[in-house]
């Protein structure tokens, strides 16, 4: 199975490069299942339906969130009826929406896909390691599903690494999500899952993680309240985790970034391009 997932969309480049890309991507590399994340999508704050409904329609699968997720206020209602929007999984029970989707493809395949949230230096939930364990049992790899994509939405790098450890040959993918920098460790672990510490962002890379540069600098040198920050407006990068698994087992056997726009080197999965 091909499935691709994408990093955080940041503001209107994010949604305009995912809009204007995947849907080639999509036919060209013959995807089975397409997982993004969208907490940042509007305005770098959260995610609105419309926007939901438009990501979907350019050939997302599945959106994930994290620490934003409920920043636009409508998003408390509508993730209600959206099933294939999550917010992790962890939340406290009684959380509007669900942290776990199960996609059939239109092969018939079926991909789990769980949303989580850390702990370290990132507003604390329930323990995610539990919350995954449970929602892996629920639906297990080679029997129930045929692939199980984990977005780690956390902080900090070690606690990335413990969970996909943790889950190493349970689950197909665990990606990070979160500083909106990709990071260069894309690898198949010893178990056969594929990992990734961060996916980067899908949205304009001159800026300061996505969003347009000048507040965030003042904000560092003078130390007082000032204007809202907004997304930088340039074009956008796509920046995410192409893999494809092994259609016995569900584990994976190749893994490569994904990176196409300005500012950053390119990269594509050679076995696909």
């Amino acid at each position: 199975m091909r499935l691709l997932f994408l990093g955080d969309i940041v503001g209107r480049p994010g949604r305009e490069v995912v809009s204007d890309l995947l849907p080639g991507l999509r036919a060209a590399w013959k995807l089975d299942c397409v997982v993004i994340n969208g907490e940042n999508a509007a305005g770098g704050f959260g995610i609105t339906e419309a926007i939901c409904d438009d990501i979907l329609a350019a050939g997302a699968d599945a959106i994930t969130l994290g620490n934003h997720s409920f920043d636009q206020r409508e998003a408390l209602v509508f993730i209600e009826r959206q099933p294939r929007l999550l917010r992790p999984v962890n939340y406290p029970a009684g959380t509007p929406g669900r942290g776990a989707t199960l996609i059939e493809t239109a092969g018939g395949a079926r991909v789990l896909v769980v949303n989580v949230m850390g702990r370290l230096f990132i507003d604390p939930l329930d323990d995610p390691f539990v919350a995954v364990e449970k929602a892996i049992e629920a639906c297990p790899l080679g029997s129930v599903c045929d692939a199980i994509l984990v977005d780690m939405h956390a902080e900090a790098t070690s606690e990335k690494q413990a969970m996909a450890t943790f889950l190493d040959g349970r689950v197909s993918i665990v990606v990070g999500t979160h500083t909106h920098v990709p990071t260069a460790d894309t690898r198949i672990l010893p178990g056969g899952t594929a990992y990734l510490s961060d996916a980067g962002m899908c949205g304009d890379y001159d800026s300061i993680l996505g969003m347009a540069k000048e507040e965030p600098v003042r904000r560092f040198i003078e130390k007082t309240p000032g204007a809202r920050l907004e997304p930088a407006t340039g074009p956008g990068t796509l920046c995410g985790l192409a893999v494809e698994t092994d259609d016995r087992t569900g584990l994976a056997i190749r893994a490569a970034a994904v990176r196409i726009g300005p500012h950053l080197a390119e990269s594509l999965p050679p076995w696909w391009s």
